[in-house]
């Protein structure tokens, strides 16, 4: 599975939902505000311009643009290291600030249904799309060829 495969699995209104969660100052401590704007094909990049563009970059990822896949997630996962941290934490994954180290093997420290299991803990906390979204980017990131997890409701 390619990343941008994981953005419409996860369908239009969960994507729309992931850009509202952006964080522009983020973008910019992380230096990769430019980054995103330039992928995104942005002359300025804000929460009304990817509002009002979230139709074209959507079309552009059900066209399998996997590299405006990668810097979309990248802004949406730091945008929400807090969701990232408790999620680490909850399983005892050992990270730096949500971080993992080079020789850190996340799979060691999660059980059978994590994804389920961190699903129906933090959807309270957390908007369940960023929950989900979440949830497969990490499993993602483990194994390519992970399904995509839907919760059970």
């Amino acid at each position: 599975m390619k990343l941008h495969e994981l953005f419409v699995a996860l369908g239009e209104d969960s994507f729309r939902s992931q850009l509202r969660g952006i964080s522009f100052g983020t973008l910019r401590t992380y230096q990769i505000y430019d980054r995103v704007k330039t992928r995104c094909h942005l002359a300025k990049l804000n929460t009304e311009s990817l509002r009002t563009n979230s139709g074209r970059l959507w079309e552009r990822l059900k066209t399998g643009e996997d590299e405006l896949a990668l810097e979309l997630s990248q802004a949406i996962l730091v945008s929400q290291l807090k969701l990232i941290i408790d999620v680490l934490d909850y399983f005892k994954i050992p990270h730096e600030d949500g971080f993992f180290a080079k020789e850190t093997d996340p799979k060691q420290f999660l059980p059978e249904g994590w994804q389920q299991q961190a699903y129906d803990h933090f959807k309270d906390k957390y908007t369940p799309a960023l929950v989900d979204f979440y949830l497969n980017h990490l499993a993602f990131e483990m194994d390519s060829n992970t399904p995509i997890f839907k919760p059970a409701s």
